[in-house]
């Protein structure tokens, strides 16, 4: 994949994820990271899990960094708690 689809890929998910579990607050170049982030979570994630890619070609891509991304965006805000009530 090229930069570019990463870029889209990381728009893609990281805006779900942030309309399904809650925005992380760091805005559009912050969802972009989160998705991108979230793709390498989300291909982690299956891989150990033995799971395959529901789907073919980009919508798969999509749908395992969207899961990635809101595994991250549940660690994210799980610490951001923490930090708030110590």
């Amino acid at each position: 994949m090229d930069i570019l689809t990463w870029i889209i890929v990381g728009l893609v998910a990281g805006v779900l994820a942030s309309l399904i579990v809650g925005g992380s607050g760091l805005g559009l170049v912050g969802d972009i990271v989160i998705g991108m982030v979230g793709a390498l979570v989300g291909g982690w994630v299956f891989r150990e899990a033995g799971w395959g890619v529901p789907f073919e070609g980009l919508a798969g891509t999509i749908f395992v960094a969207f899961i990635g991304a809101c595994l991250l965006l549940l660690v994210v805000h799980l610490v951001q708690r923490a930090r708030v009530t110590t």
